[in-house]
């Protein structure tokens, strides 16, 4: 593919000059997992996309196209499986006590979604991302932006090329890509977790299933169609061919029908968000959270199987959100009627054409646009994460032995 039109068709910017989305981190350094909190300061429309086969997610209902245009104010990216899907509500704690949400006769409702990846198997498996973590993290965002890529928030325990188990994979992290077209910003956020293996644009592998001696990346796709014929020796992407001794697991000794397991770990998934600041209504976003999933597919290698829970979403801020938080916060100190008043205030505002909060006029795009730059977006995020995440050899297989010596 021919990459000069692209580059020079767009800006590339830093995740730090995105202003309508905060982001905030928190982890558990030594149980190696964690949670990235994307917030929504003007509230924000939203669409999700599901590939993979085991994915863990919450409020991901609001996002269907056939629910009511409720803004969302927050996107929990977090570790724990499913485990960790209680941390939302550390964060509706937070925006709870800034009057932040959906407005209701009886108090706001925050709207906070969540995606989680499987990290049980890297490091301490009872250490998930708690509600005081989101809740630390969200705070952060109030203060400042954390865009940090790597072993950070949700990247904590992220690994990938399990297709031969734990102690052939590497480490995975989150990372962040982001550009400008002319008055349209862009941006790509993913949590790489992945069972397959991982590669840049030129197709040279940044991660994934190991040799025994961990010197060659074999090639994880080959990996699995030589262990469906019952053929245990495998070519490395570089280096000379490496007889593996992973076993000749068959698919009669599966677990699971008509799934050829390899010993591999069934526990992964890639999370991502998309993030722009045109105005789009849930199936559009819907569509371009689908297109950005070229994005996982250009770089990861196996990808979407039913042992991943792949999932990306789309978010878009505009004017019409913007009363959700800015006007909101009126009604802090004031009674529910006030609180109401300034509501209808801020409609009848917007509607004469006069903003709430400062927003920009509204950013008209073109879905097709938006969502293949999102892919393109999201394979330089899966690189960013890549490369920001490494860790040497004997640090990451002493995360491992640390989880044989755990009672499960």
């Amino acid at each position: 593919m021919n990459w000069i039109g692209v580059e020079l068709a767009m800006e590339r910017i830093s995740w730090n000059e995105i202003d309508f989305v905060k982001v905030g981190n928190a982890a558990d350094a030594v149980g190696k997992t964690g949670l990235t909190v994307l917030r929504f300061p003007s509230g924000a429309q939203g669409g999700l996309h599901i590939s993979g086969g085991g994915p863990a997610a919450r409020e991901s209902g609001v996002l269907d196209p056939t629910t009511a245009p409720t803004p969302v104010n927050a996107l929990v990216l977090g570790g724990g499986s499913a485990f960790g899907l209680c941390a939302s509500d550390g964060v509706m704690q937070s925006l709870e006590a800034r009057n932040i949400g959906f407005p209701t006769a009886y108090g706001v409702v925050p709207i906070v979604c969540q995606s989680d990846i499987y990290d049980l198997s890297y490091g301490n498996p009872k250490a998930r991302p708690t509600v005081q973590m989101a809740y630390d993290a969200c705070e952060r965002t109030f203060i400042s932006t954390e865009p940090m890529s790597g072993n950070i928030g949700a990247g904590t325990g992220a690994t990938v090329g399990k297709v031969c188990g734990m102690e052939h994979a590497m480490k995975g992290g989150i990372g962040y890509a982001a550009a400008k077209l002319g008055n349209l910003v862009v941006g790509a956020v993913v949590v790489v977790n992945a069972f397959g293996n991982v590669y840049d644009r030129h197709g040279h592998a940044l991660g994934g299933v190991m040799d025994e001696e961990r010197q060659h990346i074999l090639d994880a796709c080959q990996l699995m169609f030589d262990q469906y014929v019952g053929v245990i020796e495998s070519k490395p992407l570089v280096g000379k061919s490496v007889i593996g001794s992973i076993g000749d697991t068959s698919l009669k000794n599966s677990n699971a029908r008509g799934e050829a397991v390899l010993g591999m770990e069934k526990g992964n998934t890639t999370i991502g968000a998309i993030v722009t600041n045109a105005t789009f209504n849930k199936g559009e976003l819907t569509k371009i959270a689908m297109m950005a999933t070229n994005g996982y597919a250009r770089s990861i290698r196996p990808v979407g199987t039913l042992s991943d829970g792949d999932t990306i979403y789309a978010f878009s801020v505009s004017e019409s959100d913007a009363l959700v938080e800015c006007d909101t916060n009126k009604g802090v100190n004031g009674n529910t009627d006030d609180h109401h008043f300034e509501i209808q205030n801020g409609l009848r505002r917007i509607a004469e054409g006069e903003s709430t909060c400062n927003i920009e006029k509204e950013i008209v795009a073109d879905v097709n646009v938006v969502g293949t730059l999102a892919a393109e977006l999201m394979s330089d995020a899966i690189e960013d994460a890549m490369l920001a995440s490494r860790v040497n050899h004997s640090e990451f297989l002493a995360n491992i032995i640390d989880l044989h010596e755990v009672k499960i």
